[in-house]
């Protein structure tokens, strides 16, 4: 992993380097691949306050570079806040990797079909289709098919009335009956 600190405004001592380069290393924990990583510490000074902003830029292999911006009034800590983000965000990436990796989808499709016979269970998905004989050829009274409804249990009954229309009784959700 290369590491590059830079100070704008500001002089970088040993000491600052120091806790910089502690707190880079403690993001090797996550085991993310990190490529590299750059520092930039500047001093800012607006309407006659001082302050720090550290900026970290952390390259990861194969993905998007994580940039965390931390402004403080204390240099140091500006650089434990940002540390502190930077390790949430590797930690969501390596949690990320970790659970999607471990399975693919083939191998979950594999799993799930696995002894299955696939012409046994079209056979079984398909619906039954048992054929009736339906008495459409003699006209009936509405009320003679309402009582055939009642004793039957049927939900419907298709009938062909006086009028030499074709008509559906039907029972409705609310114990009533409908008829089209």
């Amino acid at each position: 992993m290369n590491v590059s600190l830079v100070g704008r405004h500001i002089e970088l001592t040993d000491a600052i380097k120091q806790h910089l380069n502690g707190s880079i290393d403690s993001l090797n924990k996550f085991n993310v691949n990190i490529i590299s990583v750059n520092a930039v510490v500047s001093a800012n000074e607006k309407k006659g306050k001082y302050g720090v902003s550290v900026e970290l830029t952390i390259n990861l292999a194969g993905k998007n570079s994580v940039i965390i911006k931390q402004n403080e009034e204390d240099l140091y800590a500006a650089i434990d806040i940002a540390t502190d983000r930077a390790k949430k965000a590797l930690s969501r990436i390596h949690d990320k990797e970790k659970d999607h990796q471990n399975v693919g989808l083939n191998q979950v499709k594999a799993e799930a079909n696995a002894g299955i016979d696939i012409d046994e269970a079209k056979y079984a998905e398909e619906d039954e289709i048992v054929p009736v004989e339906l008495e459409l050829y003699k006209p009936k009274e509405v009320a003679e098919v309402l009582e055939d409804l009642k004793q039957s249990g049927k939900m419907f009954d298709i009938f062909l009335d006086n009028e030499s229309k074709t008509r559906v009784l039907y029972k409705r959700n609310d114990g009533r009956f409908g008829l089209y």
